[in-house]
């Protein structure tokens, strides 16, 4: 039997990707600081620990896996990576946990690791026209993210595919591009603009109206769960190390995001834009690369991705009123 290792097992998208592996047939170990909140892990064996330490780190890697998966970060939405209040630890904790994980895989001789690294790490000045965003996996140097979280993520791919250079592993590097979905994160300041909008529309009354940070012309594209775990594994598996992007090429507004959140919900709420952290004007996908070296885009259309995680959001919100009720 295979044997992998999900690393942020408690997060959104190593929630999803221990399910998927768990259908191939894989034995899964899985590690965080947390489980996951929304679901129960379908993890074989699921450890309680801080990647920092490197003890914890020495505990989990306690075998050869065939497959690693390295997703835990310290991370979350515009509200949290954009105001500049979290920047140490973004960088401190997130680049600890790659430098003792990749490390550790290293001493284990395992060979075949996943990094999720993230479109924040693109050049600031290429988003600025939120109409003809350059995101080409070329387009990283001369390098200038708009953030110190896309910072960190740029040394962490430097990291590991030095480590394919000079030790002959098999890290692989995706640049992930906003991926949403069920079972993450939808309040507390760390969720991403889906789900705060979804939040944001399911608690608005009828005739109301719901806050968009802005003026709503910024421009995103938005990739959906299911497509984001079938890119990891195809780049996992393959002979290609990246970087590249995983993402959709359907762009929006973020004012379109919430229209169409707004007409999912069948109300009539109207969108209010006030100031707040934006992050750079425009992002959006490019997949020339995935196509050509995996022969493989996403395809599912964002109203089809949206239309799920409404549902669902509205569902928790839902659950948590009638607990809230004694219902």
């Amino acid at each position: 039997m295979k044997t992998a290792l999900v690393c942020g097992a408690g997060g959104f998208i190593g929630g999803h990707l221990v399910k998927r592996l768990k259908r191939e047939g894989f034995w899964v170990r899985g590690v965080d600081l947390k489980f996951n909140e929304h679901a129960e892990t379908e993890a074989d064996d699921f450890v309680i620990g801080d990647l920092r330490d490197q003890t914890i780190v020495r505990t989990v890697i306690d075998r050869r896996f065939d497959e690693v998966y390295q997703l835990a970060a310290d991370m979350g939405g515009a509200g949290y990576i954009f105001t500049g209040e979290n920047d140490a630890n973004v960088m401190h904790n997130s680049a600890t946990i790659n430098l003792n994980v990749l490390d550790a895989c290293h001493k284990r001789n395992i060979k075949r690791i996943f990094y999720s690294s993230s479109a924040c790490m693109y050049p600031e000045h290429n988003q600025e026209d939120p109409d003809n965003p350059n995101c080409a996996e070329d387009s990283a140097y001369p390098a200038n993210p708009d953030s110190e979280y896309g910072w960190e993520k740029l040394f962490s791919e430097r990291l590991y595919l030095a480590y394919n250079r000079n030790y002959g592993m098999q890290c692989r590097v995706a640049r992930y591009h906003n991926i949403f979905g069920p079972e993450g994160t939808w309040d507390g300041g760390k969720e991403k603009a889906p789900a705060a909008m979804c939040r944001k529309v399911a608690l608005a009354g009828d005739g109301g109206d719901i806050e968009v940070w802005g003026d709503g012309q910024q421009t995103r594209s938005f990739l959906y769960i299911d497509e984001c775990i079938e890119g990891t594994l195809r780049l996992t598996r393959s002979d290609f190390a990246g970087p590249v992007n995983i993402g959709s090429e359907e762009m929006v507004t973020i004012n379109q995001l919430a229209r169409m959140v707004i007409d999912i919900s069948g109300k009539n709420v109207a969108i209010r834009n006030v100031p707040g952290p934006l992050g750079v004007r425009g992002r959006n996908s490019d997949n020339r690369l995935i196509g050509e070296k995996l022969g493989w885009t996403p395809s599912r259309p964002l109203l089809e991705g949206m239309e799920t995680t409404y549902r669902w959001i509205k569902g928790e919100i839902d659950r948590h009123h009638n607990r809230q009720s004694g219902s």
